[in-house]
């Protein structure tokens, strides 16, 4: 746990309640979290899923990897250190998105479970959802995929503390959903995901065929 450097500071309350936030969207804010190796499918699935729940009328937004690392987080390599610093920060905005209301899709490698684990605790305390995905598939076929050609490059020690090649992933051991993208088809793993939203009572049932035929027009 990070420890509060800042001192004389207070948690300002308003008089808009998570509650009213939630009655103007119709919907509870929640985390779903993908982890998984690199082109193991969670930014597709996040893609895909960000699709379904738009055509049910219902608020979320992608937190993903590259774009995040691309602004808040440009300042962060890749040692295990700037790793934890980016899941934290990461878990941090994903705690924000769900109190306003908002699904948050976050879509990140996240190695280790000490760091998801952080985050899960941080929207435990905040009596938020965190929904933990792994997205999983053997190392030999996300390195087969390699969309961007990164293990290409981790191979030829291009590319240094690369998961999977010369740093650890560590999969979670009770996930609230387990994928298996090299087995499943897209609209399965977006519909057992949507399941789950459902059968929690963070999104509504009647919304469900409408997210089914969206996924089925763009897949």
């Amino acid at each position: 746990m990070v420890k509060q450097v800042a001192t004389n500071v207070v948690w300002h309350e308003g008089e808009i309640s998570r509650v009213d936030r939630y009655e103007i969207l119709r919907q509870k804010g929640a985390t779903i979290w993908f982890t998984g190796l690199s082109g193991s499918g969670k930014s597709t699935i996040a893609v895909a899923l960000e699709t379904a729940l738009h055509a049910m009328g219902k608020l979320s937004y992608r937190l993903d990897g590259d774009n995040v690392r691309l602004g808040i987080n440009k300042n962060l390599g890749f040692s295990e250190t700037d790793r934890k610093e980016n899941i934290r920060r990461i878990g941090e905005i994903a705690k924000l998105f769900g109190d306003g209301g908002t699904i948050a899709l976050s879509s990140f490698i996240s190695p280790y479970k000490v760091d998801r684990e952080e985050v899960r605790k941080l929207h435990e305390a905040a009596d938020l959802p965190f929904v933990e995905v792994h997205v999983d598939c053997a190392l030999s076929i996300a390195e087969n995929r390699d969309p961007k050609g990164l293990y290409k490059k981790a191979r030829a020690g291009k590319i240094k503390n690369f998961t999977g090649i010369d740093d650890p992933y560590e999969a979670p051991d009770n996930p609230e959903i387990h994928l298996r993208t090299d087995k499943m088809t897209l609209q399965q793993e977006v519909d057992a995901i949507i399941n789950y939203l459902i059968s929690h009572e963070i999104i509504r049932k009647e919304y469900f065929t409408r997210a089914s035929d969206s996924v089925a027009a763009t897949g």
